[in-house]
């Protein structure tokens, strides 16, 4: 946390406030932290969103990591929205790139683990994992 605290006194310094705001997220993750987790991963995407674009790499990866967040919190309809409404329609990088194929996965995930999931929904998230 201070390293974020001290990068944010630089606003000009984004890059590494957003690294730092990652390092803490992930370090949270790993205490369980989960909902402040979020935030921060909210707060990360909104940022990517802003300075490079939605379908910038790094800023896909940033939504990557944010429906991983959703998804551990049982928000699987949010993040069913976030990637059939932003993410997997922005994405560009091909089919077999890595980033891709974590957005597919995610979203197989969001189908499965959805309490409320139809049919459908499960033969969704089976034809995702089979291509």
């Amino acid at each position: 946390k201070a390293t974020l605290a001290s990068r944010q006194r630089d606003w000009s310094d984004e890059d590494g406030i957003l690294a730092a705001q990652t390092n803490l997220a992930n370090c949270l993750g790993d205490l369980g932290r989960l909902d402040e987790v979020l935030v921060l991963r909210r707060e990360i995407f909104a940022r990517q969103v802003a300075t490079l674009g939605v379908s910038h790499v790094d800023t896909l990866a940033a939504g990557t990591n944010l429906v991983v967040s959703m998804n551990k919190l049982s928000l699987q309809n949010e993040a069913r929205s976030l990637l059939r409404d932003q993410l997997l329609p922005s994405c560009s990088l091909g089919a077999d790139h890595d980033v891709t194929l974590k957005l597919n996965r995610e979203l197989a995930e969001a189908l499965f683990s959805d309490p409320a999931r139809t049919s459908d929904d499960l033969l969704e998230a089976e034809t995702i994992m089979e291509d």
